[in-house]
């Protein structure tokens, strides 16, 4: 289905506008937290911040330098529209960047300021670079950097997935961030940074609106069923199955239900039978009736 111009136009406004607010997140993380207590993380702003607390060069700079030549790489593959999108994207995350340069204070008062703890810093940026990464998932923006170098590299040596590649160039950013900086508890602040980035992003592009899937593999479908319905705002699907080792048909009811209704739930499958066969799974995202919109 096409969108008609007016769709289209209000689809890339909101796509460029959480792009920027995206590289206002990130940068901020930069700036705020992890260069003022000498952090450096993964990927392209992790080599670029490296770089800037040795030699006191612009950080934005170097995420622009850095990044430049890996998207010149990546034309061939990716196409012109996606490089296209990343050097905008890279070059507002290089002006978001120099823009807290400049607002901050210097990171030496600033690590006074805010926090000198590392963890905590570590705490700080990941959310705010998870809010930035997330934003950027959601809206179908990136800038490049370790991963579309993980792409390329992926296509010429096949060893491992792109995202093992990734692993490799942003472990390598952050050991020598730990060697250039003598501080090797670089590595456990890096490690921490990017496990809570990689969290709160998840949140972003996912939402809060997590549920329960559940499959009640059950002889009474009927039963269950019909107690569901009218006590439950839920619908249910019933599937038809055969166990393989009796060979006996078997009635398989899928619904789902959202975190605070899975107790409940249980509690009532018990009551109408107690010899159902019930597996309870995490979805992530949940539309239709009852849920979110799609």
């Amino acid at each position: 289905m096409k969108l008609t111009k007016k769709k289209l136009f209000i689809s890339e406004t909101k796509r460029y506008l959480f792009m920027i607010l995206g590289c206002l997140s990130y940068a901020l993380s930069l700036k705020a937290f992890l260069e003022p207590n000498n952090i450096t993380g993964g990927g392209v702003s992790g080599a670029a911040s490296l770089i800037h607390l040795l030699t006191n060069l612009p950080t934005g700079l170097f995420i622009a330098v850095i990044n430049v030549p890996i998207l010149i790489m990546g034309f061939k593959k990716m196409g012109w529209k996606f490089i296209l999108r990343c050097l905008i994207t890279t070059a507002c995350l290089s002006l978001a960047t120099e823009f807290w340069q400049i607002i901050l204070p210097p990171r030496e008062q600033l690590a006074k300021i805010v926090t000198e703890d590392g963890i905590l810093a570590s705490l700080y940026g990941g959310i705010l670079q998870g809010v930035g990464i997330g934003l950027f998932i959601k809206y179908e923006t990136s800038s490049g950097g370790t991963e579309l170098l993980g792409r390329l590299t992926h296509g010429i040596v096949p060893v491992g997935t792109i995202a093992t590649h990734v692993a490799i160039f942003d472990g390598f950013v952050v050991l020598l961030g730990a060697i250039g900086l003598s501080k090797l508890e670089n590595i456990l602040f890096a490690l921490i940074l990017i496990f809570v980035s990689a969290k709160v992003s998840d949140l972003v592009v996912m939402g809060f609106g997590k549920a329960k899937l559940c499959y009640i593999i059950t002889e009474k479908a009927q039963t269950i069923s019909d107690f569901l319905l009218s006590h439950s705002p839920r619908g249910i699907t019933l599937l038809q199955g055969e166990g393989m080792y009796s060979k006996m048909p078997k009635d398989v009811l899928i619904t789902c239900v959202k975190y605070n209704q899975i107790v409940t739930l249980k509690k009532w499958i018990k009551q109408l039978d107690q010899d159902a066969f019930v597996i309870v799974c995490d979805a992530n995202e949940v539309y239709g009736k009852g849920f979110n919109r799609i």
